[in-house]
Order: structure tokens, then C-alpha cells, then sequence
């Protein structure tokens, strides 16, 4: 493994779920070491320096909303970690609450081991840059914070649902993301999700039919391509 590689600190209860990780990323080429708590996590951060965090939001003991939180509102070094937070919470609500603690992204077990990849990936890409809040196509700016879209300096109307959908594309611009994250994001069920990515295309495409910025991935889900 290269002396340079990303150093990638696992938070997990699960001690099966946290070695497959720890497999697979390692597979990836990454530098990986595994914390089964968050108190067991910043004794690891106390001697080492890590380039991402996986953390899970279920554990015994601090939670991996509470330790986020505590993280990005410390005074230390770590502060800045980008974090990905994995769990089985599913709603809107609970997506919402992780961005709000201080998540990088969010990603719902079960999930597919390329897509965990790609967001690591997109995660890694964006913390080597300054920290963006807005995202250009076209005509369009959206502010992924506010969840405000602007065209030409005019404010597009969008509703809550489409706010959610739009941030979670937002954030890993560039990186497909599949039916069922989407969903689970924006609380759509089954198919509606498709309806959902039709009327939002509406509103940012200048053809709908042949969507320039908001496309599909045949087999995969859907990616937002920003400029």
C-alpha cells in the first residue's frame, strides 16, 4: 500500500459490517483503521491523522449524531475531518438530521459497496478544495446549504421534496446515485421517485426529454452534472 494513501477511520458497533469495510477499502487502496466506538474513535484521533471518517449512527453509548455534532463544534485539528455517516435510518428526517449534525453525506444501509466508493471518492475530492456551497449549471446556481436554486438572479420555486432531492445529487455532482438512496432521501416510495427527478427536470432543463444536466444512468439511478 502506498505510504501516501488516504487514511480512512471507521466507526461501527458491527464488528463483522466494520471488518468487510476495512476489507474492501483496503482492497481500494486506502489506509483504514477501525474504532468500535465514538469515545474508542478519538483516542484513535488523538495519535493519528485520518482523511475521512465512516461513522455510524447507532452505537452504544455517544451516537454517531453526537459525535459529529461535538466534532465539527470542537476547536481541534479533527474538526474539519469530512465524515460519511452509514446507518439503517432510512426517513428524510433522519438524512436531514445527519446534514444538520455536520455529515459530509449520508448513506443508508444496505448499500452497494461501489456506491460506498464513489462517495468516498467525491467526499475525498471535494475536502482537498475549499469547501463548496454552490453548485453552477447552466444557468443555474444552487446554494446546497440554503437549498436555494437561483436562474439569472431569479429564485426557482422548489418544494421540500425537491429541495432534498436536488441536495443530495448536489453534493456528489458528478457521481451517480441509485433509485433506492434517492428515495430514501426524499421520502418518495417505488416509482415516484422517477416522478419526482420529471418535475424537477422541468424546472432545469431546457428540454426535459433530453435532460443535459439531469440525466440517467441506465442501471444505475441518477447524476447531477455541474459545470
Amino acid at each position: 500500500m502506498l505510504d501516501n494513501a488516504y487514511h480512512i477511520l471507521i466507526v461501527d458497533d458491527d464488528a463483522r459490517l466494520a471488518s468487510l469495510l476495512k476489507q474492501y477499502l483496503s482492497d481500494s487502496k486506502y489506509r483504514t483503521t477501525v474504532a468500535e466506538s465514538a469515545e474508542a474513535a478519538r483516542k484513535k484521533m488523538e495519535g493519528l491523522s485520518f482523511d475521512l471518517i465512516v461513522l455510524d449512527r447507532m452505537m452504544p453509548g455517544e451516537d454517531g449524531l453526537s459525535m459529529a455534532s461535538t466534532l465539527r463544534n470542537s476547536t481541534s485539528e479533527n474538526r474539519n475531518i469530512p465524515i460519511l455517516m452509514l446507518t439503517a435510518m432510512a426517513e428524510s428526517s433522519d438524512r436531514i438530521d445527519g446534514l444538520e449534525a455536520g455529515v459530509d453525506d449520508y448513506l443508508t444501509k444496505p448499500f452497494e459497496p461501489r456506491e460506498l466508493l464513489l462517495r468516498i471518492e467525491a467526499i475525498l475530492r471535494r475536502s482537498g478544495q475549499e469547501t463548496v456551497t454552490n453548485i453552477c449549471f447552466g444557468d443555474f446556481e444552487f446554494n446546497i446549504t440554503r437549498g436555494e436554486l437561483v436562474k439569472n438572479g431569479d429564485v426557482i420555486a422548489l418544494t421540500t421534496s425537491e429541495q432534498i432531492l436536488l441536495k443530495t445529487l448536489a453534493m456528489t455532482a458528478g457521481v451517480s446515485i441509485s433509485r433506492e438512496t434517492l428515495s430514501q432521501s426524499s421520502g418518495a416510495q417505488g416509482r415516484a421517485i422517477d416522478v419526482q427527478i420529471t418535475r424537477l427536470r422541468r424546472k432545469i432543463e431546457k428540454d426535459p426529454r433530453i435532460p443535459q444536466y439531469l440525466q440517467t444512468v441506465r442501471g444505475e439511478g441518477y447524476v447531477l452534472w455541474a459545470d
